[in-house]
């Protein structure tokens, strides 16, 4: 009976796992619909631009944009990369070590650092770039790379402690007992057991920290204004700003820097994966 039941409903079961694939196959199509279209007229020459109906190929395919990218874009490109890095670096040497305090040694306040880290991620970025700006201004980092390295992280640093905090907080305490045990100090137990132990938390506050960093526009806008060292997002914007006609060379120039962006994320995606679920479910 149970097999005859399961045989009858078996057809009905795969037309509605027909019918979500393709709503799926269709919503991921539209959504992705922009990018295809951005890498489209990347390839398009300027006189085919203001065809009536637009190529949906790029028949007669240019590579002009790609070359003016190459020629006018690689300095940002390059500053972008610093910066992002960089923020990646001064994010994970303060959240890591923060996020193992407050899961392992358990401060006083703990929960009171807690809740401030989440208001801070509350505060819009706008409002941080102009305290930044007077920072900057009275210090003399304004139009500087570390400036924009350090305001960058501080986007990134509260959810870093999160992140950490909830994944450390799964470790077993008794194999940080045994190391202390066997006479490993703090440091050596964090350098050697935690850290190697949260990989997917690294991994993950990693690849968010480089791209808030490398998409950012508010704090580059606002504390690196004409400086010799410019993130891509500001060369996309002063490009635009000189360009009118060359929307080949624009949209090239936001296909090249998305790519890290888009590499990175389909690398590290299992570790993303497994980091931002971290401490959500409890043995």
């Amino acid at each position: 009976m149970t097999t005859h039941l399961t045989r009858r409903q078996s057809p009905r079961s795969r037309r509605r796992g027909t019918v979500q694939t393709a709503v799926g196959v269709l919503l991921t199509a539209i959504m992705l619909f922009p990018v295809y279209w951005m890498i489209n007229e990347s390839f398009t020459p300027g006189q085919d631009m203001l065809k009536s109906p637009p190529g949906l190929l790029p028949i007669d395919g240019t590579l002009d944009g790609y070359r003016q990218v190459i020629d006018q874009q690689l300095p940002y490109l390059g500053t972008s990369l610093l910066v992002s890095l960089g923020a990646v670096a001064l994010t994970l040497a303060f959240s890591a070590p923060a996020g193992y305090a407050l899961a392992k040694l358990r401060p006083r306040g703990g929960a009171i650092i807690t809740f401030a880290l989440l208001i801070a991620q509350m505060i819009p970025g706008i409002i941080m770039a102009m305290g930044f700006y007077a920072i900057y201004l009275s210090l003399g980092m304004l139009n500087t790379v570390w400036g924009l390295i350090l305001a960058d992280s501080t986007l990134a640093v509260p959810f870093g402690v999160l992140v950490f905090t909830a994944f450390m907080s799964g470790i077993p305490d008794e194999v940080l007992q045994a190391a202390r045990v066997d006479g490993a100090a703090q440091w050596r137990i964090f350098r050697s057991i935690v850290i190697p132990l949260s990989r997917n938390a690294v991994v993950t506050v990693g690849l968010f920290t480089f791209l808030w960093a490398w998409s950012d526009f508010v704090f580059a806008s606002t504390v690196d204004i004409g400086g010799g060292l410019q993130p891509i997002t500001l060369g996309i914007y002063h490009y635009i700003g000189n360009n009118d006609q060359q929307w080949n060379a624009i949209m090239a120039t936001a296909v090249v820097a998305s790519v890290p962006a888009a590499v990175l994320l389909v690398i590290a995606q299992k570790y993303v994966s497994a980091g931002v679920t971290a401490g959500a479910v409890k043995d």
